[in-house]
């Protein structure tokens, strides 16, 4: 049986592929491997939450599903007097995450492998950020949102990319059920992005 990419230790024969993109007006050149989500190249829906989100430049942000880190490192750039936190399931996109930060120069950010939040306990943050792994199901997708209501700070917020055809709809319902504001960012290709607030307070 072939690997998903959210097993935590993939069995896929290596088969690394490094390229140079542009990410929100900044190069970066990534490795990917087999055995890890959108190893040939960063997906429509990274890119498009990249280009949405809103990252505070002394935010505590957190990354959850990081893969080999676009996201994250983008999100990286963005808060230049803060931190990210990239976590990942999956021990091989882990270390390529852990790669990429340091072939691009990005130094504020920790990578940790971690099944769901297990790695950071409570540890608080103004920002999480994910492309959620659909394929493993609804379950897991509704742990992520509520693990990360649990873990923002008031007013901070989660920004989530999910394709409508694999359960937008859904996981807006999810989210609306946790948070006091849930905006629809913008949409692209059938791709939603989502800010769901917390509440001051």
């Amino acid at each position: 049986m072939a690997d998903h990419y959210y097993a935590s230790q993939p069995t896929a024969a290596h088969n690394r592929k490094t390229w140079d993109t542009v990410l929100r007006g900044q190069s970066y050149r990534f490795v990917s491997d087999a055995g890890v989500f959108a190893k040939g190249g960063v997906d429509f829906g990274s890119r498009t939450l990249i280009e949405a989100m809103d990252i505070p430049e002394d935010a505590e942000v957190l990354d959850v599903g990081c893969g080999y880190g676009p996201i994250g490192l983008a999100a990286a750039r963005l808060a230049t007097k803060g931190h990210v936190t990239m976590i990942d399931v999956n021990s091989r996109a882990v270390e390529l995450a852990k790669e990429n930060a340091a072939a691009n120069g990005v130094n504020n950010v920790t990578v940790l492998e971690s099944d769901l939040f297990s790695a950071i306990e409570n540890r608080k943050f103004d920002v999480v950020l994910t492309n959620p792994p659909i394929r493993a199901g609804k379950a897991t997708v509704h742990a992520i949102f509520e693990g990360a209501y649990e873990r923002l700070r008031s007013g901070g917020s989660l920004w989530v990319v999910i394709q409508k055809k694999q359960g937008a709809p859904s996981a807006k319902e999810k989210l609306e059920s946790l948070f006091s504001r849930v905006v629809e960012v913008t949409k692209d290709k059938g791709y939603r992005i989502y800010r769901a607030v917390k509440d001051e307070g």
